[in-house]
């Protein structure tokens, strides 16, 4: 109590400056509307700035909670199109998709499983990813995974709660493509350069290769649906001799980006694998 009188017994002239400082304003504040209205604007101005500060971090700070949900979101809306659906009839040569038939059984063929990516290489020949979704979520080995852009690549193993997936960006993997206006398929590769292009490899020179032509997935694959997107033309060439095209692709999944994925999967893949190995055999 004795330290305490000392301090305002020193510091007397600091604190009665700062009475008669607020008194002067206060009775400034009072008898002027001009300067009231003043003070008040710019009072009103430094708080709607800190709530501003406040709710652009709280924002910032529940972006996974949203960015989660927008995840869930598009895998419900994913799981709704009309193109994970196995068509099941057919009219007078025209292909009837299942949603609109009244006469067939609707067969969901592929179902969309969210997850997040938690680790992720583009540097090395051979990258992987891990996913935070495992055995428990339905995932299983040679599944197809997918973002919002394009093509990620295929799972390969699988513990209870995570899955690692051979990215597109690997020496082994190979992917069936084919060009959207020509429909002519060859295989898609890496070559370990550039994370961002590819090699569509195996289309015969005497078809018509145009620059910018959109490059997605074909119908012989067990493990993407038809349609998927891959990339875009960025150059085609033909060497010497050669009876193929040389073709770069501009990949529209930015792997340096991945965030969340969606894997696919084919309800129907196992009865396709079953009676191809029969053909294997003969």
């Amino acid at each position: 109590m004795r330290n305490l009188w000392l301090f305002l017994i020193k510091n007397y002239a600091l604190f009665l400056f700062l009475v008669l400082e607020i008194t002067s304003i206060t009775l400034l504040i009072n008898g002027n509307n001009y300067q009231r209205s003043t003070i008040i604007n710019s009072a009103n101005g430094v708080v709607g700035n800190w709530f501003s500060m406040v709710s652009k971090t709280e924002d910032y700070l529940s972006l996974s909670v949203v960015n989660d949900s927008l995840a869930t979101e598009n895998e419900r809306l994913k799981n709704e199109l009309k193109s994970t659906f196995y068509i099941s009839k057919i009219d007078s040569g025209i292909l009837t998709d299942t949603l609109t038939a009244n006469d067939t059984v609707t067969l969901k063929q592929y179902r969309y499983i969210t997850a997040k990516v938690i680790n992720n290489s583009i540097i090395k020949r051979n990258n992987y990813i891990t996913l935070n979704r495992g055995s428990l979520n339905g995932i299983k080995r040679n599944m197809g995974v997918v973002c919002s852009n394009g093509i990620v690549g295929i799972v390969k193993d699988v513990s209870p709660h995570f899955s690692t997936v051979i990215s597109l960006l690997h020496k082994d993997i190979k992917i069936s493509a084919q060009t959207m206006s020509t429909l002519d398929f060859g295989s898609l590769v890496w070559d370990g350069i550039n994370p961002r292009r590819a090699q569509l490899i195996d289309i015969p020179n005497h078809v018509t290769i145009r620059k910018g032509d959109k490059v997605v997935t074909t119908a012989f694959s067990s493990i993407f649906p038809e349609g998927i997107n891959i990339g875009v033309i960025n150059n085609a060439s033909i060497e010497t001799g050669d009876n193929f095209y040389s073709i770069d692709v501009e990949l529209s999944t930015p792997f340096e980006h991945l965030e969340y994925v969606y894997v696919i999967d084919n309800r129907m893949a196992a009865e396709q694998l079953k009676i191809e190995e029969g053909l294997r055999d003969d």
